[in-house]
């Protein structure tokens, strides 16, 4: 043995997992029980054999803890092709949570999608069952108004075709009847509108001043500022807002001037008489500026100098428009505005002044 050079080699590649069960008795029974078969003392006569000693003592005792571990090793090895099995099928069951999961989670999603939407349509059926309670109160509402309707567009039809003679009656009065009484106001009127028939002019039967030309809102705002209420003064009201040509009111009971005093009183009113000594500077200044002036206490004749200013004598110079007020020239503002006020109770004026006021 000692003379083999493979000796080593064969003793690291011995077959210690197959030793034949002969060889282990021997061992056990001739060697190992041997109390000179220890290392320690089989040193002392030769190193090479305590080498052997340990090496046969090593493969007895791996062969006997191979012996208790292989079955191990084996039961090992089941268990661990058997985890592997389970395993596979533990992730194949996994990958069918996750997908259920994800399947899942895209329902919730379409739930809340359509739980939302299901809300926002039951607050549109709401809504559209309010509006709907709302449009049916608002017809019932307005059903009684129908018969209502029908009569208003029937007499706006009438007023319609009775225009022509109405506007002609009411530029009339606006133009020749301002000075005169009420009973001859309709005296006048009457007559006109029996020559409208008789010339086949469409006219009302029941002509007005306050029904063709009035406004019921700006009359109110009138008679709030002291225009009285009856339908003279309504009338009147009426020609002084209407008419081309500034107005003179005779005025004997003040009424006309509170009026016009507290109508104007937003808009910077001057009030000037014909013994004022500035009076022409105001008049200019108001002209320029558009502010409205009140000339009141004038007599049967007026100052030729206003007459510029009562027949409205403007020229243009370039895109402005002027006035001549005595020697001087001043630019003049369409929104001025002109009236004049006589205490006298019967006043009679020349033609060549009743032409270029609204009496």
């Amino acid at each position: 043995l000692l003379a083999d050079m493979k000796f080593l080699e064969s003793l690291k590649a011995y077959d210690r997992d197959n030793i034949p069960p002969a060889v282990i008795k021997t061992i056990r029974e001739k060697y190992v029980t041997n109390p000179d078969f220890d290392p320690s003392i089989v040193a002392n006569a030769s190193t090479a054999c305590e080498g052997l000693c340990r090496w046969v003592r090593a493969m007895d005792t791996y062969d006997r803890v191979a012996k208790v571990v292989a079955p191990k090793k084996i039961k090992l090895k089941g268990a661990e092709t058997e985890l592997a099995v389970q395993m596979g099928h533990l992730n194949e069951k996994r990958a069918q949570l996750k997908e259920l999961l994800d399947k899942l989670q895209a329902l919730n999603d379409q739930l809340e999608a359509t739980t939302a939407k299901k809300a926002d349509l039951e607050a549109n059926i709401d809504l559209c069952q309010k509006k709907l309670d709302r449009a049916q109160q608002l017809i019932s509402g307005l059903g009684g108004e129908k018969a209502r309707w029908n009569e208003a567009a029937e007499m706006l039809g009438h007023k319609y075709i009775n225009l022509t003679g109405d506007v002609l009656l009411a530029s009339g009065v606006v133009a020749y009847l301002g000075a005169f009484t009420v009973d001859y106001r309709q005296e006048c009127t009457a007559e006109w509108q029996e020559l409208c028939r008789k010339k086949k002019i469409p006219c009302s039967d029941s002509f007005t001043l306050s029904n063709t030309l009035g406004d019921p809102v700006k009359a109110r705002a009138w008679q709030i500022a002291g225009l009285p209420v009856d339908n003279f003064s309504i009338d009147n009201g009426i020609i002084v807002s209407n008419s081309r040509r500034w107005p003179l009111m005779i005025d004997p009971q003040g009424q006309a001037n509170k009026w016009v005093k507290n109508m104007e009183k937003s808009n910077k009113l001057s009030v000037i008489k014909l013994s004022d000594p500035n009076y022409v500077r105001t008049v200019e200044n108001s002209v320029q500026f558009g502010h409205p002036v009140l000339l009141e206490n004038v007599g049967e004749e007026l100052d030729p100098l206003l007459e510029p200013l009562l027949l409205k004598q403007t020229f243009k110079q370039g895109s402005v428009e002027y006035m001549r007020l005595g020697e001087n020239v001043i630019e003049y503002s369409h929104d001025f505005r002109f009236y004049i006020t006589t205490r006298l109770r019967n006043p009679h004026y020349l033609p060549e002044v009743s032409v270029k006021v609204a009496l």
